[in-house]
């Protein structure tokens, strides 16, 4: 056998033995729509509004502005921006490589005569030659592997493109959660303020008892330790309402440290709609990003694989030498033709190596994507039970509230009375107040959790 005819039929093994290997492989993208369909309906009542994007929740033409500043300052929204624009110019250097590279030169060389008696050429004049020429190559993409290699970029660019969206629904989501909290911040302030007025208040009268002799120095004692602990809670609320404050101008990408109005009570937030499962998780950005980064890591393994198959490239080339520039472009050139085939033979295994790493990482990214999708089922199920928890828990704190009020009204005229001791009363005080903590608290839980359900919806926000 002739050495032609064994290379030839070492390139044919090579490629019999790359086709068989891809033939082989697990579809990751079919697997994952599969997953997808196995996940049962949500289980829940609940009826919202229909939202399409998470602006919509709240009606504040400030928070609006304010959703605006972040999306154009924030920078690590930017940076993603950025990631995204990266991805789109590598998918067109990709797409480039379907094309013939043409190049062009030009250069002139000048040589003259010896000056030396012995030289042969003494004598003679100084002479110039140009050279133009122009070539063009061509690697043909036979397996369509250039094709998979320009897919797989493009698929790249769109999980980034996903990315980007759900980055832009995250910050949103924080910046309104962060504008509740500010709320939240204050009412609490608020709140521990009226209590210290009353504690106060409480302390000046047993003070007043105490000097006529009414009351005994453990009253007094308690009533002033209690007004020191409202007092230190002021100072932890003011600082957690000023952290606030610097968080949000930090999500705004602001560097100066104006105080945000805010309104006294808490705005509407609206309950949205909950589609069925297959519509929630395939509008949800990261999910579209993960299933995007199977595709993508697909198209690289069968790049990998084709890597083991021959090429076919060709190369054409014009040349002329002439006395002059003019002359030297192209007006009557020597041309030549080359086509050129190569197949990998010995490599000592690297590029087989290389397409099982790869069929490995595409295999990460299915898990990667199971990963996503767990999470996304979870953030689901946990944002309606928690306001189904909420929204009792609500209405428990609300009767137990309006019970306490009344309880306290009647201790404080016992207390005034003398049947009741200090203690007594500032115990049913303390538990007046915790309630409306507590009820505050819940009311800003309730609401904060709707946005986490928008987001878990894959409620988004408009470029």
């Amino acid at each position: 056998m002739s050495r032609r005819v064994r290379l030839w039929a070492s390139a044919g093994l090579v490629a019999l033995g790359g086709c068989t290997s891809m033939s082989s492989e697990i579809n990751y993208s079919t697997e994952s729509q599969a997953q997808l369909a196995q996940v049962p309906h949500w289980q829940t009542s609940l009826k919202g509004q229909s939202i399409t994007q998470l602006t919509d929740l709240m009606d504040s033409p400030q928070l609006h502005q304010w959703i605006q500043q972040a999306l154009a300052q924030n920078p690590g929204l930017q940076n993603t921006l950025l990631t995204l624009r990266q991805a789109q110019l590598t998918a067109e250097q990709a797409g480039a490589a379907q094309y013939p590279e043409v190049s062009a030169g030009f250069s002139g060389k000048r040589s003259g005569g010896g000056q030396n008696s012995g030289d042969n050429n003494s004598g003679r004049h100084p002479h110039t030659e140009y050279t133009g020429s122009v070539s063009v190559s061509w690697t043909l993409d036979i397996w369509r592997q250039v094709a998979d290699q320009v897919q797989a970029a493009e698929y790249e660019v769109t999980q980034q493109a996903a990315l980007y969206r759900s980055a832009r629904a995250t910050l949103t989501g924080e910046v309104m959660s962060q504008w509740l909290g500010l709320i939240a911040d204050s009412h609490a302030l608020d709140i521990e303020h009226q209590r210290l007025a009353t504690l106060e208040k409480t302390q000046s009268l047993v003070e007043g008892r105490y000097r006529q002799g009414l009351s005994g120095l453990e009253s007094l004692e308690s009533a002033r330790s209690a007004t020191s602990s409202s007092q230190a809670r002021l100072v932890q609320y003011q600082n957690a309402l000023e952290m606030r404050q610097r968080a949000l101008n930090t999500l705004l990408g602001r560097f100066d440290a104006t105080p945000f109005e805010r309104p006294a009570d808490y705005p509407e937030v609206a309950l949205p709609h909950i589609p069925n499962t297959e519509t929630t998780l395939r509008q949800r950005p990261d999910l579209q990003a993960a299933y995007q980064a199977i595709l993508a890591a697909d198209r690289r393994t069968a790049v990998a694989y084709k890597d083991l198959l021959p090429s076919f490239s060709l190369q054409a080339a014009l040349q002329q030498v002439a006395d002059s520039p003019r002359e030297a472009l192209l007006t009557d050139p020597v041309w030549s033709l080359l086509g050129q085939l190569t197949a990998p033979l010995f490599q000592g295994g690297r590029l087989r190596a290389q397409a099982e790493i790869q069929t490995l990482i595409t295999a990460q990214r299915y898990q990667d994507y199971r990963e996503t999708l767990l999470t996304a089922i979870e953030d689901v199920r946990n944002a309606l039970a928690q306001e189904v928890a909420l929204g009792q828990r609500q209405t428990h704190i609300r009767n137990a509230l309006d019970r306490q009020k009344n309880s306290l009204a009647l201790y404080e005229n016992r207390y005034r009375n003398g049947v009741i001791s200090l203690l007594d009363l500032l115990n049913v005080q303390q538990q007046t107040y915790d309630l409306q903590a507590q009820w505050d608290q819940l009311t800003h839980d309730r609401l904060s959790n709707r946005i986490n359900l928008a987001l878990a919806l894959g409620i988004g926000v408009d470029p």
